[in-house]
């Protein structure tokens, strides 16, 4: 069933592709292999997607979502014949796509992009036959990966923009970012990091701090490898050494990235986020958040509505990540979540690619104002 058409734009010669995708073919990059090794998986279906998505093979947000409608885009495309009406294959999507969105709860991206591509295939089936509702999905998820590259790069606009109005009088600006949110987490050039890339782009960039960021040192790892790929002024900081630099008067503005955003501003992010918006708020710091829209969920009126997805003690309690031996004493337990969520009174303003969304209020972004 040769189904597929995408056609790639906004990427640029030698940067960091997580996804590679043409009609039929997915490859991830292996990010828990990363910074020592570069290695891209085959990805054949979904449960190979789904076992990706679960592992950290792929991460962030953006990537997350893209990644599981391109794994079952491949699925389909590479279905020897499907014996079943357009219903039949509507029905098949869908299941594939609920079972892919259990792999991770916390990530609104994900279970967002899903509900959008149901809506598309039951639209289909009543207009045509198996393989014109097969083709409606591969179409619908090639254009998510083309989309977000676009979208970032406004992110960055926008973010870089914004932020160099607030400081005029600065020379050169010292950003802190938390976890990684780069080409790594997206499609390509990133939301928070995206905005770091636009800043230094534009000859402000003093420097970028970044955290080492719980789980799996996905900074030191992650951001890191990017930041030298791009040759983007960079130090690396312990997670605990946050408050420490601000104190100091280094750090100009916290930029993150947000895995969901509720309608009044409350964001998800990875763990650590929380305490990083204390100190800077203590601190008289700047701190937004950049992420596209898909990150808003309006079905929620505060962060206290997020799922937050915790992860294996033993990433605590062995080397490596949990890969290693052990190396604190048996007996003890351990709580290890993957996000927290900081308050909208604590973020001053969120970045996306249709603009800035600014407080209406001390604790309200009036995000449903801003959309409509």
């Amino acid at each position: 069933m040769a189904l597929g058409s995408v056609q790639m734009e906004g990427k640029e010669e030698g940067s960091l592709q997580s996804i590679r995708y043409s009609p039929g073919r997915l490859e991830l990059l292996d990010q828990q292999r990363l910074p020592h090794e570069s290695v891209y998986l085959d990805i054949n279906n979904t449960e190979s997607g789904w076992i990706a998505i679960k592992d950290l093979v792929v991460r962030g947000a953006p990537a997350i979502a893209i990644s599981a409608a391109l794994s079952l885009a491949v699925e389909v495309s590479n279905l020897k014949s499907f014996d079943g009406t357009s219903t039949d294959a509507a029905s098949f999507l869908v299941k594939k796509l609920e079972y892919l969105v259990s792999s991770r709860p916390t990530a609104v991206n994900l279970s967002d992009a899903a509900t959008r591509l149901k809506e598309i295939v039951l639209k289909a089936a009543t207009d045509g036959n198996a393989e014109s509702v097969f083709q409606a999905y591969i179409e619908a998820a090639e254009a998510m990966l083309v989309d977000d590259v676009r979208s970032n790069k406004a992110i960055g606009k926008h973010g870089a923009d914004f932020i160099m109005n607030q400081h005029k009088d600065s020379k050169k600006l010292s950003i802190l970012t938390h976890c990684n949110t780069g080409s790594l987490a997206t499609a390509g050039y990133g939301t928070a990091l995206g905005v770091i890339r636009a800043l230094h782009a534009e000859g402000v960039l003093e420097t970028a701090f970044f955290t080492e960021t719980r789980p799996v040192n996905q900074g030191s790892r992650l951001t890191a490898y990017e930041l030298v790929h791009d040759k983007i002024p960079a130090t690396l900081i312990t997670d605990s050494a946050a408050a420490a630099l601000m104190k100091a008067g280094r750090v100009d503005a916290v930029i993150v990235g947000a895995d969901r955003i509720a309608a009044n501003g409350d964001t998800a992010n990875k763990i650590g986020t929380y305490s990083h918006a204390i100190s800077a708020s203590y601190h008289g710091v700047p701190f937004y958040v950049a992420a596209p829209f898909t990150s808003i969920d309006l079905s929620l009126t505060s962060g206290d509505q997020i799922t937050i997805e915790e992860r294996s003690a033993k990433e605590l309690t062995h080397a490596r990540g949990g890969q290693g031996e052990q190396v604190v004493v048996n007996g003890i337990s351990a709580w290890n979540p993957a996000f927290d969520v900081t308050p909208a009174s604590l973020i001053t303003a969120i970045i996306t690619e249709k603009g800035v969304i600014t407080k209406a209020s001390a604790n309200d972004f009036k995000i449903r104002d801003f959309i409509h």
